[in-house]
């Protein structure tokens, strides 16, 4: 069976997808034609169906979860790797609460606007830019402070940025839970011993990434630009780690926090993880 699999160039996902992309693994017959792309571009594709297996923002999810079953393997989720809103001067978080600084996002339905809207509901003028463009508009004065993501978490700092707020130490502070950031999500239309089979299938290639960490070298380099090794190393450190394998009962409750987080604020109008863990996870094999 073929299926389109998306997931971006970062170096988190090419580290946990190389095993399926070049083959490493049993992929159980299953064949994939790959979609590399930036995540918000993915949120766009799974709201228009377009797409059968794929990365997707946890704030996205819950506005598709009807046609999305979310997979326990591939989840980037963790402590300490949150987004964070910069600025190019010292600015106070309660200049932030005002509303009137602009503010540049890396997507509608990111889960770190989602996340910046919880911690500061009053911050709304907002303009949505590649995540890779945030520091440029920010330095350049496009923006007053941005909302950064993956690897610029390591080079902010080095480009004269100030951090205004950890949008990630923020939640952990007030939830306790770890920070639900994005997951892997398969189309409900397909088989359910198929979605079983891409579940077996994701967890084995998060474990052969961490069993055989040089392999996907290549593969994490060809997609990283000019990002640096340390970089690199650094990212996937980050975000690649026991929730990637399997969310578990923490991992779960979570993003049942961040929907009900969301659902209180009325950023999403229903909850679609109400009900048993089977309304939004696949259910496991018996």
């Amino acid at each position: 069976m073929r299926l389109s699999l998306g997931f971006s160039p970062c170096p988190n996902d090419c580290f946990m997808f190389d095993a399926i992309a070049h083959r490493r693994i049993d992929l159980e017959g299953l064949e994939f034609d790959l979609v590399i792309d930036d995540v918000e571009a993915l949120n766009r594709r799974a709201f228009a169906r377009e797409i059968d297996v794929t990365k997707l923002s946890y704030h996205a999810f819950a506005h598709c979860v009807s046609d999305y079953a979310l997979l326990n393997a591939g989840s980037a989720l963790g402590r300490g790797c949150g987004p964070l809103l910069i600025a190019a001067r010292a600015v106070r978080p309660d200049e932030v609460s005002r509303g009137t600084l602009r503010i540049a996002i890396s997507g509608q339905s990111t889960t770190a606007n989602l996340l910046l809207s919880l911690a500061f509901p009053e911050a709304r003028q907002k303009t949505a830019l590649l995540f890779s463009e945030i520091e440029e508009a920010v330095l350049d004065g496009r923006a007053d402070a941005g909302v950064i993501i993956h690897e610029n978490r390591f080079t902010y700092a080095a480009r004269g940025l100030h951090k205004v707020s950890d949008l990630g130490e923020w939640w952990e502070h007030e939830t306790g839970a770890p920070i639900p950031l994005g997951g892997i999500v398969v189309r409900r239309s397909i088989s359910l011993a198929t979605q079983q089979a891409i579940e077996r299938v994701m967890r084995r290639s998060v474990e052969y990434a961490f069993a055989h960490p040089v392999a996907s070298r290549n593969f994490v380099r060809a997609h990283a630009q000019e990002m640096s090794d340390e970089v690199m190393r650094q990212h996937i450190e980050l975000y690649v780690n026991h929730y990637s394998i399997d969310l578990g009962p923490d991992g779960r409750g979570a993003v049942q926090i961040l929907f009900e987080r969301a659902i209180a604020a009325g950023i999403i109008s229903t909850d679609p993880a109400a009900g048993s863990d089977q309304a939004v996870f696949v259910p496991a094999a018996s």
